[in-house]
């Protein structure tokens, strides 16, 4: 019997729906871990996924082999049937499973047991299984609190991080480096990861879109001029001028499936990231075209004082501050190997076209309460 399947983890995310399909669709025999409950076995969960990627593809997608099991469980929790089919049939491992879970004090839960202890419980279920290879998707805000270039071949930083899901992002990929393989390990760090490129579609809302469903209310509210603008007095604590390095799901998928299905590609480190970030001051120009407001002002980083703030802005303030830690400015990330790798998949441009594409789709949505159809997106 040929080992010659990937395991990928993490395949009922966002991103790692794209990989479904993705490596699918290059032809490469895949297996899943899944975890199944009472309300939705496993099976049923993969199911779902597979089924909107038939209807449009128009084809039934090549099927792959689901392990039932758990990240958070020694032995990634499979039954010895399981364990025993991942050690005859599996040759390498993608390892997209990931808690973005932003603050965890106690090490023992979210983001830290998803991130670090099944980590390490995949790196152990490999060894017990002979996987030769390790695909890991880090994040390229391993490197901290850092505004200057960072380069693929820089190591994670040891402190610094704006919160607790880059920390252990970081603690996962050092763990994953330290691990003894017999191909040297691949690591994909993406930067941030919003909807489809052609479509908007997105099965989460955080970070970016916070901001987006803030905005989307107050203009359902607000009272509006004859020609539909409507003013919004808000101060930002931002100079305008910081780098958002934001990128489409479909595209760092598409980028993912290329480098785990060509060998020659394997065992280095990659940014998944915008050759050209946006400036907040472009990213909300885009915004306020789309909502046909005016008076939002960038007052500069750390401005404003809580006691100086306008009602507006406390409530706006309120809605966004579990992610205020991300307005500070961003590095930007070097993506030499990337490039080398792919040059014929550069990432596209997150203009203002594109974020009009993100908020269509997140109201069609109703931000996630609704799942609407998702039209078909480009395929890769």
């Amino acid at each position: 019997m040929t080992a010659d399947t990937t395991l990928l983890t993490g395949a009922t995310g966002l991103l790692g729906r794209y990989l479904l399909r993705d490596l699918s669709a290059r032809g490469v025999p895949l297996a899943v871990l899944v975890r199944g409950d009472r309300q939705r076995p496993a099976a049923a969960r993969l199911d779902t996924l597979l089924g909107c990627w038939d209807r449009e593809f128009g084809r039934r997608l090549p099927r792959p082999h689901l392990l039932e099991g758990d990240l958070t469980k020694p032995g990634l929790g499979l039954s010895r049937e399981a364990a025993a089919w991942m050690a005859a049939r599996c040759r390498q491992v993608v390892h997209n499973g990931a808690s973005l879970t932003f603050v965890g004090a106690d090490r023992t839960g979210d983001p830290w047991l998803t991130n670090v202890t099944g980590t390490a419980n995949v790196v152990a279920a490999c060894r017990a299984a002979g996987v030769r290879a390790l695909h890991y998707v880090s994040t390229a805000y391993v490197c901290g609190r850092r505004t200057d270039c960072v380069y693929e071949n820089e190591p994670v930083a040891a402190d610094g991080f704006r919160n607790d899901y880059e920390a252990s992002k970081a603690a996962a990929e050092r763990l994953v480096r330290a691990a003894d393989f017999p191909e040297p390990v691949t690591v994909l760090r993406p930067a941030v990861i919003v909807g489809d490129y052609a479509t908007g579609f997105t099965s989460t809302y955080h970070g970016l879109y916070l901001y987006l469903q803030f905005l989307w209310q107050m203009a359902r509210r607000a009272p509006r001029r004859p020609d539909r603008s409507w003013r919004l007095p808000i101060r930002l604590n931002l100079a305008g001028g910081e780098l958002r390095n934001i990128v489409p799901v479909d595209w760092v998928s598409a980028v993912m499936a290329d480098v785990v299905s060509r060998p020659e590609l394997h065992g280095r480190t990659y940014h998944l990231a915008p050759a050209r970030p946006l400036t907040t001051q472009s990213l909300e120009a885009s915004i306020a075209g789309y909502f046909g407001y005016e008076g939002v002002t960038f007052a500069g980083r750390g401005a404003l004082a809580a006691g100086s703030l306008t009602p507006a802005e406390a409530q706006f303030y309120k809605y966004v501050a579990r992610y205020e830690q991300y307005w500070a400015d961003e590095p930007r990330f070097d993506t030499r190997n990337l490039q080398a790798a792919v040059p014929d998949r550069p990432c596209p441009p997150t203009d203002a076209a594109f974020v009009r594409r993100l908020i269509d789709y997140a109201i069609g949505d109703d931000w996630g309460r609704k799942r609407a159809p998702r039209p078909a997106p480009v395929s890769a």
